[in-house]
């Protein structure tokens, strides 16, 4: 069931796209459409609070109900969930199990957090949080694995309708609890209010472990130097209206130091855009990820000559490069989301290293994505933070 809610979901963003790009954002609401919030400012799992699913009970009392309410051992083991994305069959969907009223639970079964878990900001969990999923063959992330990811959503007026809906507008970073980086160019629009929210995964369920967090922007920040030509200087931080809930799937990332030049490694991209660019290309339901190689400035000059921006083109120096690899890049949609490298001698703990900015199609062999250089705008970021008051201790490592 989960499957074919997916696949016709993908039928209709193609749909759309080849009759209408205007069209596209109609859809993608029904991926990012604002829930309902508790007074915390966190979505509610279920209007009776319970976070028990609606499914209609079996006639031998089975019941579908989220996977941390159950203790039949057939998703907890060990303390550790494994779920299967690619089930579809029975009655519940991926993340529930069918539980008989003696193996119910009512307050949720967690693994406890490794010993040797680093503190502090950027702390991926590769395992996920609370179970892990198998079957990911198409780049899933795991729940929580990026706890900085963020969604930027942009409010949308709906005619004949007194509430607004939020669309998906880019991908974030969370820096500290009340504020969040991001692409100038996602954010630029004059009388367009954005929302963000935070510790979202999978788009179409509201049974994770631990819920989303939404706030809403108070005040854009747009680099002073953001020239939208060329996305020169495309850096933009976001003030919430409220600071968020720091949980286990809701923390911050670190930052590279003031000119820092991060070369040699691997890093993560993370995002719901697309899959390949143009009309073919389909929107994530559940956060991706992308492991992607950083591409030295004069290699990533000399393959972008390679394309149309022709044999003169010159990579601007607030800019970075990462990819080029066949099959792997990120895409449209994906513009503000973070790029995040280990750092150095901190076992499990990453620095953003770049902002998704801009590239000639997605996914090209040999043409490296472009992004913001974090580490050139360090000193501009801290400042920012200055002047709200915010303790920039929140993204040093």
């Amino acid at each position: 069931m989960k499957t074919a809610l997916i696949l016709l979901l993908s039928a209709l963003l193609s749909f759309a796209v080849a009759q209408n790009d205007d069209s596209l954002d109609a859809l993608i609401s029904d991926i990012f459409t604002k829930a309902p919030e508790t007074a915390a400012g966190t979505d509610s799992r279920n209007p009776d609070g319970t976070g028990i699913s609606t499914a209609t009970t079996s006639p031998d009392g089975c019941e579908c109900v989220p996977y941390y309410l159950c203790n039949n051992k057939t998703v907890i083991t060990d303390g550790v969930g494994i779920i299967d994305i690619r089930i579809d069959d029975g009655p519940c969907d991926y993340l529930s199990v069918c539980c008989y009223p003696p193996d119910r639970v009512p307050d949720p079964i967690t693994p406890s957090p490794p010993i040797d878990k680093p503190k502090g900001c950027g702390v991926r969990n590769p395992d996920g949080i609370g179970f892990r999923i198998k079957g990911d063959q198409d780049n899933e992330s795991q729940f929580g694995e990026f706890p900085w990811m963020v969604a930027v959503l942009r409010e949308e007026a709906v005619e004949g309708n007194s509430q607004s809906l939020m669309i998906y507008q880019c991908g974030a970073s969370l820096i500290h609890p009340q504020a969040v980086l991001t692409s100038a160019h996602c954010v630029t629009g004059k009388d367009k209010k954005f929302q963000i929210r935070a510790g979202e995964w999978d788009t179409q369920t509201k049974i994770e472990l631990y819920p989303h967090q939404d706030r809403a922007v108070k005040t854009i920040i747009i680099h002073p130097e953001y020239y939208a030509g060329a996305l020169f200087n495309d850096v933009a931080v976001l003030i919430l209206d409220s600071p968020l809930q720091i949980a286990d799937n809701v923390d911050s990332v670190c930052l590279p130091e003031q000119g820092s030049v991060i070369e040699n490694t691997r890093c993560f991209a993370s995002g719901w855009g697309k899959d390949v660019f143009g009309q073919k290309g389909k929107y994530q339901v559940i956060l991706k990820k992308i492991d992607l190689p950083i591409v030295p400035r004069d290699t990533c000059q000399e393959q972008l000559r390679g394309t149309r921006l022709g044999k003169h083109f010159k990579l601007h120096t607030s800019f970075i490069c990462a990819g080029g690899e066949a099959g792997k890049d990120t895409c449209k949609g994906d513009g503000g989301s973070p790029l995040v490298c280990p750092i150095p001698n901190h076992p499990g703990k990453y620095y953003q290293a770049g902002i998704v900015a801009w590239g000639i199609g997605c996914g090209e062999n040999q043409v490296p994505g472009v992004y913001a250089n974090v580490a050139q705008f360090r000193k501009w970021i801290d400042e920012q933070l200055d002047a709200q008051h915010l303790d920039k201790s929140t993204y040093t490592y």
